[in-house]
């Protein structure tokens, strides 16, 4: 018995290292047939680019067109230059389709054959089952204006005996999250029914709440566009599907996780239009606008911009890399996953086996001037980024650390030497985001008693006093209107502080890992606090002091140490 279990086991590792061995192998043939190499049996295969090519001619022909944006196809290919998948190729480029041609594993077209299992289901449903009317969420996006438009909408449509009705309710929810400016949608079943909610400008808003039979019919739905499998609903799952609107497309993430009463599921939504913004755009002041142009146009050193998930770390480090990115240098990304695609740029996104440790390593022999990396986790990623800074290489990435100063403890526990940060790391910096006011509906008012306390704190020795608007005795507050949904705010913004590395910080960071040290040593750089930074912003009617206190701490006694 004994023997057959170390047979088992040894059989399991030699086709572990089988799989690994012929995955190397498509990697290395890639640049021979002039294909680019993927390895599919981590992500998810769209079953509207699969059910293009009949299950036997793609197995016939080891084959699997695996996704599908617009008119350009992703085909994966056993063999490039087999003549019978060179002609499974051309028939789909006859049907119009510009195909992309990738090289791959028996192991990957396996995993997308598998899919032709959840077609089965798609054919017994009614027609239009894997596709989202782009032309009525266009619709949508004029007649849906608050969260009670979305509700009413989709109410109507659930006790509707029209046999299309579901696909009908799930163009709602996504022609409504788009209208409003959702960055996710959220479905959680509950006893008595399923809560859906939005999140808009990062706080959740209850929109409706579902029946359970509709919102099975509903989660089936999401799963066939999104790629996933029906019959599992006792393991989470990720997948993906895109929408084009206005000829942008919109690629959402789907999420779904088994629960007490059914499967929760987050969609979120990656709209190109919210992210790709120039820095100009970020509601930095015109000092800090000074010192980032000044540390990135460094040829070396490790920026890292820290704060909690959803704070805009990785918008902001994209307008960091448009705002270098020239022709005559390379920039290599490693993101989990690539949020926005920037043209010029090799984006890299981590997997089983290429995660940030390992791409980093490789990334460094692909002669990269710039590199960014989603984010620092680990020692090994620490200490690669670490000496990448220091081998002529600028580098952008994330920590998670509450503020600016936490970030050179953290890196001292992650194991990087004190001693060689200094040497290092050229800007660390910290920020959230807080709604911005409607410009519309906003009211202003006096500043007295509590709130005049909390911002006589904020402004007492504020550097960059310049910026503070005459009359700062009043502020703003929200209101609502239908321009904003009646919430009173609408979009957001970053409140951010810096410190830079000098001498003095150099110093304090080799002598103390105390935050309290590092924020007297960076004193005489006079840059604002994120609290200070969000006060200019309350002064200016930018947002409120409400929304200011619930995203940060104005009563951080650290902030009377920022004073020379």
């Amino acid at each position: 018995m004994v023997q057959f279990t170390d047979d088992k086991k040894r059989d399991e590792r030699l086709e572990e290292l089988h799989r690994k061995e012929e995955e190397q192998l498509a990697e290395m043939l890639a640049p021979k047939y002039g294909v680019e190499y993927v390895d599919l049996t981590n992500k998810s295969v769209d079953t509207d680019a699969l059910a293009l090519v009949p299950e036997a001619d793609a197995r016939a022909a080891e084959v699997a067109a695996f996704r599908k944006v617009n008119k350009k196809l992703f085909v994966a290919m056993r063999a490039p230059e087999r003549e019978d998948s060179l002609r499974a190729a051309l028939a789909l480029e006859r049907l119009g389709y510009e195909t992309r041609r990738f090289i791959v594993s028996r192991a990957s077209l396996e995993h997308a054959w598998d899919r032709y299992h959840d077609l089965s289901f798609a054919t017994e449903t009614e027609a239009g089952v894997l596709t989202l009317s782009n032309e009525t969420i266009q619709q949508m996006l004029e007649t849906l204006k608050t969260l009670e438009d979305v509700s009413v909408e989709i109410k109507g449509h659930m006790g509707s005996k029209d046999i299309h009705r579901i696909s009908r309710v799930l163009e709602i929810i996504m022609g409504g999250a788009l209208s409003l400016g959702a960055s996710d949608v959220h479905l959680e079943p509950e006893d008595t029914g399923v809560r859906m909610r939005f999140r808009l400008d990062g706080v959740l808003t209850e929109v409706t709440v579902f029946d359970a039979a509709t919102y099975a019919l509903v989660s089936s739905r999401i799963k066939l566009l999104s790629g996933l499998k029906l019959n599992i609903k006792n393991a989470a799952q990720d997948g993906r599907f895109s929408i084009v609107v206005n000829e942008k497309e919109i690629e959402i993430r789907t999420s779904i996780l088994p629960g007490a009463y059914a499967e929760t599921i987050v969609m979120r939504l990656l709209d190109p239009s919210t992210i790709a913004l120039p820095m100009e755009k970020l509601g930095f002041d015109k000092y800090l606008m000074e010192i980032f142009d000044k540390e990135i146009a460094k040829p070396n050193g490790l920026i890292l911009n820290t704060g909690p998930t959803g704070s805009g770390k990785t918008t902001t480090l994209y307008a960091f890399l448009r705002r270098v990115h020239n022709s005559g240098i390379k920039i290599v990304t490693i993101e989990d996953p690539i949020e926005y695609h920037l043209p010029g740029i090799v984006q890299t996104q981590v997997s089983r086996d290429y995660t940030f440790a390992s791409g980093l390593r490789s990334t460094l022999r692909q002669d990269p001037d710039v590199i960014m990396v989603g984010e620092i986790r680990d020692a090994e990623v620490a200490s690669t980024a670490v000496h990448a800074s220091l081998t002529g290489h600028l580098v952008f990435s994330t920590l998670h650390t509450n503020d600016a100063a936490g970030t050179f403890p953290r890196l001292i526990d992650m194991g990087v030497n004190a001693d060689i940060i200094g040497a290092s790391v050229t800007v660390s910096m910290a920020q959230r985001l807080v709604r911005r006011l409607c410009p519309d509906c906003r009211e202003s008012r006096i500043i007295e008693g509590k709130d005049k306390e909390i911002m006589d704190k904020l402004l007492k020795n504020i550097p960059h006093p310049e910026d503070i608007p005459p009359g700062q005795n009043t502020m703003w507050v929200p209101k609502g209107c239908l321009k904003c949904g009646g919430i009173g705010y609408k979009g957001r913004i970053a409140v951010v502080e810096v410190i830079l590395m000098d001498r003095d910080m150099e110093q304090a960071v080799r002598k103390s890992s105390s935050e309290r040290d590092l924020w007297v040593a960076s004193a005489h750089q006079q840059i604002r606090r994120m609290a200070q930074d969000g006060a200019i912003k309350v002064l200016q009617g930018v947002t409120s002091l409400d929304e200011l206190t619930r995203m940060v701490d104005v009563n951080d006694d650290t902030l009377a140490l920022n004073v020379v």
